[in-house]
Formats: structure tokens, C-alpha cells, sequence
């Protein structure tokens, strides 16, 4: 029996400009995070019945015409009117995570950054699995302003601060968009530790 790729198929792509950009799939590390964050964030707001968290397999079309697939989408209660069940997100998430990898970090960081800006996305977290760092963006007056950075430190890392330095490390990211959710940073990076 033949085996078909069917992303092959049906290849996955992002509209940017009027171009048709192929998204490639992401890799285990990048997956991973995904999942993690994912399953954390669809808990709590099953828990408050808020709203709805959506991974990359997730068309969000935003107003100007740009069809992307965010590593993660949240879309709360109060907005849920843009989810059509059946075709994807039709609007403007409340928040959105993007995941670096080799093939995406410039896009992230850049043009995509840019355009949840310009469309409006309230929280925007942009994080790297291999320096475990996620950087918290959020739009005050239109515009991304960075909150703080978030560090998850090995134990060799650790030794070589100070006390004082020690003490203003975070070990928590809370979610702006969803009051009340702090998440671990070693939860999320839970795939590195063994």
C-alpha cells in the first residue's frame, strides 16, 4: 500500500502581502512548547469556561486579507463570535504565541510581530525553546511595548549570580489576557529537563 504525505497534499501556507508563504511543520523541541503551553492555557479556560486556545493547524484571517497560523491562539469568551468552527479564526485573537525555530525566527520577530500589532492582538509572546526565554509583548495606544523577559536558568547558570540577582528571577509568566493564570516557565521548557 502506498503511504501519501498528506501535507504534500494539502501544504500549509500563510498569506503575507498577497503571497503565499509555505509554513513548514514544527519540530519536536517547537512542539513540544506548543503543547505544553497549549494544555495549560485550554485547562484554565475550560476551568472559567473564557474562551478557546487553538494551535498552528489554525487559520486566523485578519481583517487586511493576512491569513497566518500562530504557533498558539487564544481567542476569549467575549470574542468568540470570530471562531467559525468549520474555517478558522475570522478576527483578532486576544492573544497569540510564536515559537522560534531556524526557518521562522526572522518572520517572527519582524513582519509577523508587526502585523499582530497593526491588527491589534492585545498580548503577544514570542518564545525560544533553546535559550528558554519568552519575551512578553504587550499593545498600549497601537503600539507592542515589551513587559519583561522571562528566563528559565540552569543550575550552572544559577551559581554564577548573586543573591540579589537570584532574588529578581521570575519563575512564573502570568497571562495578562487570562487574570488569574501563572504559568511555570518549567513547565513549559518541562522537554529539556530529564
Amino acid at each position: 500500500m502506498e503511504v501519501i504525505n498528506e501535507r504534500l497534499l494539502y501544504p500549509s501556507y500563510e498569506i503575507i502581502r498577497g503571497k503565499k508563504i509555505m509554513a513548514p511543520a514544527p519540530n519536536p523541541t517547537h512542539g513540544g512548547v506548543i503543547m505544553r503551553l497549549g494544555m495549560i492555557i485550554g485547562s484554565f479556560l475550560d476551568e472559567n469556561d473564557s474562551g478557546y486556545v487553538f494551535s498552528d493547524n489554525t487559520d486566523v484571517h485578519f481583517p487586511d486579507g493576512t491569513t497566518l497560523k500562530p504557533d498558539l491562539s487564544v481567542v476569549t469568551e467575549k470574542n468568540s463570535s470570530i471562531i467559525d468552527w468549520f474555517r478558522g479564526i475570522y478576527g483578532v485573537p486576544d492573544m497569540i504565541v510564536e515559537v522560534l525555530s531556524k526557518s521562522t525566527r526572522k518572520n517572527d520577530l519582524t513582519i509577523k510581530k508587526d502585523i499582530y500589532e497593526a491588527q491589534g492582538v492585545s498580548e503577544y509572546w514570542i518564545i525560544d525553546p533553546y535559550m528558554k526565554v519568552i519575551s512578553v509583548y504587550f499593545l498600549h495606544e497601537g503600539k507592542y511595548y515589551l513587559d519583561d523577559e522571562y528566563i528559565l536558568f540552569d543550575d550552572k547558570e544559577l551559581e554564577l549570580l548573586t543573591d540579589e540577582e537570584k532574588a529578581e528571577i521570575k519563575h512564573e509568566v502570568p497571562v495578562k489576557t487570562l487574570e488569574g493564570l501563572k504559568i511555570p516557565l518549567k513547565y513549559i521548557f518541562k522537554w529539556g529537563y530529564r
